[in-house]
């Protein structure tokens, strides 16, 4: 499902127009990107919750040469479904 697909289903979901389920959907969307640049976790209970983690720097092989190389540390997202959305997809 993409998002013009995700804004239908809303839109039909909630009996609203598409315009007002992707203005939902934008508004939801900027306020957890917000969130989560400031190191905050969003939890929706039942679906699931995303959580700013940091990897540590690490060493690592160029495939095409095979020369070490450090890669460095980053920030990533992770996606922890919850338990409600966990049992509907078994």
């Amino acid at each position: 499902m993409n998002k013009e697909e995700l804004v239908k289903a809303m839109a039909a979901e909630a009996k609203l127009s598409q315009a007002k389920a992707k203005a939902a959907l934008d508004a939801m969307l900027k306020s957890v990107k917000k969130a989560l640049s400031k190191g905050d976790d969003v939890v929706l209970i039942g679906f699931g919750s995303f959580k700013v983690k940091k990897l540590a720097a690490r060493k690592g092989k160029n495939p095409r040469t095979g020369a070490d190389l450090t890669i460095p540390a980053k920030k990533v997202v992770r996606f922890k479904a919850g338990s409600a959305l966990a049992e509907k997809i078994k």
